[in-house]
């Protein structure tokens, strides 16, 4: 299905598994290029890692908890 949002970007928080990684895999399957929010660097990395492979889009990713000032 084409949404209509490809070469836009989403801000994705708790996104290197479980439901978040779902939707920002999803988003990128659509040609949305990410910007990937988690607490575990690693993680986070292989989780963009994977969704550059799939999908082609532009993934950044920023290793924090949004919880901590």
């Amino acid at each position: 299905m084409d949404m209509g949002i490809a070469g836009r970007t989403a801000l994705v928080c708790a996104a290197s598994k479980g439901l978040g990684r779902g939707c920002a895999e999803a988003l990128a399957a659509e040609g949305v290029n990410l910007t990937i929010v988690a607490r575990t660097a690693e993680t986070l990395e292989a989780t963009a890692a994977e969704i550059r492979r799939q999908s082609g889009v532009d993934v950044k990713t920023v290793a924090c908890d949004i919880t901590t000032p």
